[in-house]
């Protein structure tokens, strides 16, 4: 065997094996997902828990510690750092603000409302009465009860974006209402989390201050800014048809310069991404054309290894005990109530039936991707402890597992139809 005297060629021959491995369990568990109807991303998540101390550390010890050792993480940490940042640049380039019919607006927001409000307040309630027993020193009740209440109201709208496609309701009246109210949710997930981290990190109210003030400010320039700026781009891409290096150099260096902005400003780089991603021009065209040259890319290779930082982060075994197994009892329970009977009942009230109300109940209550990368940055400010930490990302994969079977629970087949191509002499079977 050759000997490698180089230190960058020694880290290299680390991390590659590494990586090979993690892209290895997320295929395998992507597949397997997909063979019992669940989506890739529920897969590839369990993919980060299984190679975590819970399954593959426990059984092979000696081979996780040779396989990540400590020189490994940090590389694998900056290159899941941009992953995240491109993911939610993604999520924020690709919302679409048009195409929605008269009143729609109002009954989105009212969804939106009922899939923040009713986990905020429950989950909040949840962390005052478990915080004397979970939370880490220096972490006040009120700051503890905000993040266990931010993070529950999370909606995983990528996730949900895409069952709506692959079934072909995205158009539909019912997912055109879902989607927008899930960029809601979660558009106010991460400005909320940006305060409580600012909330957080800072000594006193006046750092705090500071800190909202320049990621205000940030958000004004990029939208105010930057975005007028970046509509000739959007322009050029529609009359011509293409997207070129020229526009990709473009696009990726106005993400991660907004995270890098985010990242010193001291509120993460995830949100300068999603920031960066709402300044894009608007055009139907250019948004495809980003989406379809990066969505892959950013996917298959960069967010698993954030999964498997996760993972490597999640202990499992110790929920077994009676002392933990009762406080997350109570968090699945506020969440999952909150977040299916909250957005259910308020579509029924804006004038839906029960059935596609409860759909759309299971699709919002699913959490995925979005609340991993909230959580993360709670454990990496120290707002939560590591026992909190596994917890929600159990939450994460029992809600994101439930997603799809109470969906087609509440809208079989033959209903469903009913949604992708209503006809008004059906529309009371739905209801």
């Amino acid at each position: 065997m050759l000997e490698h005297t180089d230190p960058n060629l020694l880290l290299v021959l680390k991390v590659l094996p590494a990586i090979a491995v993690i892209l290895a369990a997320s295929w395998g568990c992507g597949r397997l997902a997909l063979l019992v109807g669940q989506p890739r991303v529920l897969g590839e998540m369990v993919a980060g828990v299984l190679l975590g101390p819970t399954m593959f550390g426990a059984l092979f010890p000696g081979v996780q510690q040779a396989l990540f050792p400590a020189e490994v993480k940090p590389v694998l940490y900056v290159l899941s750092t941009i992953g995240l940042t491109l993911f939610m640049f993604l999520v924020g380039a690709g919302l679409d603000h048009g195409s929605k019919e008269k009143g729609e607006n109002g009954k989105a927001a009212a969804l939106a409302v009922s899939g923040i409000v009713p986990s905020l307040v429950l989950g909040g309630g949840v962390g005052v009465l478990l915080h004397s027993q979970l939370s880490v020193p220096g972490v006040s009740m009120f700051q503890f009860a905000l993040f266990i209440g931010g993070a529950l109201s999370i909606t995983a709208f990528p996730m949900l974006a895409r069952i709506l496609y692959e079934r072909n309701l995205q158009n539909s009246r019912l997912g055109r209402l879902t989607l927008y109210a899930a960029s809601i949710d979660d558009a106010a997930a991460w400005c909320f989390l940006a305060v409580l981290s600012a909330l957080h990190a800072t000594s006193g109210i006046g750092s705090a201050l500071v800190t909202i003030g320049l990621a205000t400010a940030f958000v004004l320039l990029m939208l105010f800014g930057v975005r007028p700026l970046l509509r000739p781009l959007g322009r050029q891409v529609e009359r011509s048809g293409k997207f070129g290096f020229d526009q990709m150099y473009v696009v990726v260096g106005v993400a991660l310069l907004a995270g890098f902005c985010t990242d010193y400003i001291g509120i993460y780089s995830v949100f300068g991404g999603f920031i960066a991603g709402l300044a894009m021009p608007r055009n139907k065209v250019f948004r495809e054309a980003v989406q379809a040259k990066m969505m892959d890319v950013v996917c298959v290779l960069l967010l698993p290894m954030f999964f498997t930082l996760s993972g490597l982060n999640t202990q499992l075994n110790g929920l077994a005990s009676l002392a933990l197994l009762g406080p997350f009892a109570l968090i699945l329970a506020a969440g999952f109530v909150g977040k299916y009977f909250g957005c259910a009942v308020s579509m029924r009230a804006v004038g839906f039936g029960w059935r596609q109300s409860f759909a759309v109940g299971g699709l919002m209550n699913a959490r995925g991707l979005m609340i991993l990368i909230f959580i993360n940055i709670g454990l990496a400010q120290q707002m939560i402890s590591q026992e909190v930490f596994s917890m929600l990302v159990l939450v994460a994969v029992i809600t994101t597992a439930a997603a799809v079977p109470l969906y087609r629970w509440a809208l079989p087949p033959r209903f469903e139809n009913e949604v992708a191509f209503p006809s008004p002499d059906r529309e009371k079977v739905l209801v």
